[in-house]
């Protein structure tokens, strides 16, 4: 179940990248805002591959010690990542108010709480397999 929390959140985050992108999120980052838009949203693309191509190849890594701290860490990332979209919900460069972008961003942070959670309850429970 971890496994299906931890990739439907990453789901989630990744396709709330490509929303972003219609959003012009880079409006909100703080060093790319100041930035003129042609080149903060080719910056905000750019970077965005090297990040999920270390997310997805670090989360899928053989070693299980290693593949559940990535895991746990990016399952918190999505957790915080929810909770700035509604802090900075108020910021007149904010621009996601639609229900497929709010479902996108805050299914992304429910998914990694869910997952911090079950690896939670099951590490109390005594189960020590990595997800």
């Amino acid at each position: 179940m971890t496994t299906v929390l931890y990739d439907l959140g990453l789901a989630l985050l990744f396709t709330h990248e490509l929303d972003a992108m219609t959003h012009s999120e880079w409006r909100l980052l703080f060093v790319l805002r100041s930035l003129p838009d042609e080149s903060a949203s080719w910056w905000f693309v750019v970077l965005h591959v090297p990040l999920f191509f270390l997310i997805l190849w670090l989360s899928h890594v053989p070693h299980g010690r290693l593949r559940a701290v990535v895991r746990t860490g990016v399952a918190a990332f999505l957790v915080v990542h929810g909770a700035l979209h509604f802090l900075l919900s108020s910021q007149d460069a904010y621009a996601f108010a639609g229900a497929l972008s709010n479902g996108l961003i805050f299914g992304a942070g429910a998914c990694g709480l869910a997952y911090l959670a079950t690896r939670w309850s099951s590490a109390r429970s005594g189960g020590s397999r990595p997800a």
